[in-house]
């Protein structure tokens, strides 16, 4: 071979890095139309959800909920959604059947009970017990949601994949009841994507709850994560090695009082992914005011909103943490229906660096929903960042219950609740600045019908509490979907209640944006790199 060739070759290898450079940064900046520069948003091509194993309880029932919604804009006729089943590994220090009030299962593999011969025909959605190669809940088009019931307390976690048409918005839920015992109550969680770093303020080590971060790792490769708790005086002393392995395509229960020596009511968790990424959630339980699933709160910000505490909440505690080198000094504000107000005797929160921040501001809402606003006091200086979580009670003595609304994103396009019911769905809307307008949709029920769609306006400082729009003539659960249209940002939860023998049994999940599409910028050639100066 002749060195002309080579230079040929070297100069076509040349053209095509350039080219994938071009395409990545959209070339050179002289020639190109300003316009045609700004970035394009396109629905996402893929989408992973992690739905931790939801309960090891005799007396519990799992209901799952997959959906996604219709977008314009998605071009693609093909793709697949659904989930398969994780791999099961108790953690040393664990212990999976404490925290629920029913029997542990020993099999060491979570899918001793309720299989048979390999397989489980649990309903419409195709459940399958683990170590089945049939997908749980897979959908057929996208506007229509599919669900199933699990009725085994040997459920396993679900790691799940949606592409093409299926993927932008892709939303799954699961909502456990547990009829009697420790936890008893409603348990809901909307499965979550998985990543690097979680905050977890509002967990507890005390002797009167049972804490477990449940980890899921997605992946094919093992995964390592730090545990690393924060109580009113700083980082707890470790009694165990914090750092969790998770097997590939497995997940591990973590009892987290088993990490320290020390008890306290409200601490903080961060779960960080020294290798790999997982998914982390953290099942609360109290031995007498039931439990929910805590979800992670929004990343650190110097401004938060905590959307949708029920205007019969019993009691409410927040809990806030500053991971940051300064104090952060808060004002404490209650977006209600009308206005903005300030709780009495609770009008701004100190919370030093490192250390987590616990304060009960009781019956708050006193009988109206609201949400908290938490922003920077004033003074010299940055404001420092906070993650906080609100834990919510509602009735009272024997027949309380309890749930977690923590630190929510903004909705940015659109989000969605996978589960909601005929009786019992309210949707929580709260704009902390300027006026918003938002759109409603509920889509078809999974047993039919049709989806409806109504607008709403919130104004700024106030908090919308609705029941959403139902399908037309659609039965079974149905999906909700948040759109913003205009105005000001809007943060979002939704409350599913499920009464049972005297208890408000309830459960809320936040609504952060659902990610379904992602910004790619306009691609230009740039050729003049292959000038040779």
């Amino acid at each position: 071979m002749n060195r002309t060739t080579l230079s040929l070759i070297g100069a076509v290898t040349a053209l095509a890095a350039v080219t994938g450079v071009a395409a990545l940064t959209g070339g050179s900046s002289e020639d190109a139309d300003p316009a045609a520069k700004a970035a394009t948003r396109l629905p996402v091509q893929r989408s992973t959800l992690l739905c931790p194993a939801p309960s090891s309880s005799d007396v519990s029932s799992t209901t799952y909920t997959a959906y996604t919604p219709e977008r314009d804009g998605v071009e693609a006729k093909d793709g697949t959604a659904g989930l398969l089943p994780a791999e099961s590994h108790s953690d040393d220090v664990s212990d999976p059947g404490a925290g629920d009030g029913g029997s542990k299962d020993d099999s060491g593999d979570n899918g001793g009970k309720g299989a048979k011969d390999g397989e489980k025909d649990g309903g419409k959605g195709g459940r399958t017990s683990q170590g089945g190669d049939k997908p749980v809940l897979p959908l057929k088009e996208p506007g229509k949601p599919v669900t199933t019931d699990e009725d085994s307390s040997g459920a396993p976690a679900l790691i799940g994949t949606a592409d093409g048409r299926f993927a932008p918005g892709w939303t799954v839920q699961q909502t456990t009841t547990i009829d009697a015992g420790s936890g008893r109550g409603v348990l809901g969680t909307a499965c979550t994507a998985p990543d690097t770093d979680f905050w977890f303020p509002g967990v507890s080590t005390d002797r009167d709850r049972q804490d477990f971060v449940h980890l899921t790792n997605p992946d094919d490769v093992a995964a390592e994560a730090d545990l690393k708790i924060y109580g009113p005086s700083g980082r707890l002393n470790a009694s165990t090695d914090e750092s969790i392995t998770i097997p590939p395509r497995s997940t591990v229960p973590v009892l987290l009082s088993t990490l320290t020596d020390q008890r306290s009511a409200g601490v903080t968790l961060r779960v960080t992914a020294r290798t790999g990424r997982v998914g982390a959630a953290v099942q609360a339980v109290d031995q007498k005011a039931g439990g929910d699933w805590l979800p992670a709160s929004a990343a650190p910000s110097t401004s938060v909103v905590i959307p949708g505490v029920p205007k019969d909440a019993t009691s409410a505690r927040l809990v806030v943490f500053a991971p940051g080198s300064d104090d952060a000094d808060l004002k404490v504000r209650l977006a209600g229906p009308n206005n903005s107000i300030t709780p009495a005797g609770h009008e701004s929160l100190h919370v030093k660096s490192g250390m987590t921040a616990a304060i009960d501001l009781g019956d708050v809402t006193k009988g109206e929903p609201g949400s908290l606003l938490l922003t920077p006091e004033g003074g010299e200086g940055p404001a420092a960042p906070v993650v906080a979580a609100l834990q919510v009670t509602r009735g009272k003595g024997g027949d309380q219950e309890t749930a977690f609304i923590p630190a929510t994103g903004a909705i940015e396009r659109s989000a969605t609740a996978a589960d909601n019911r005929s009786k019992g769905s309210t949707l929580s809307l709260v704009a902390p600045g300027a006026t918003t307008k938002v759109r409603v949709t509920a889509s078809a029920g999974a047993d039919g019908g049709s989806p409806v769609s109504k607008t709403y306006e919130v104004k700024g400082g106030t908090t919308q509490a609705l029941e959403p729009p139902h399908p037309s003539s659609g039965k079974g659960p149905y999906a909700v979907t948040v759109e913003r249209l205009s105005g000001g940002p809007v943060h979002a939860s939704r409350m599913l209640e499920l009464p049972q023998g005297g208890v408000p049994m309830f459960t809320i999940q936040p609504l952060p944006d659902d990610r379904g599409t992602v910004a790619v910028p306009e691609a230009g050639q740039d050729l003049s790199v292959l000038n040779d100066d």
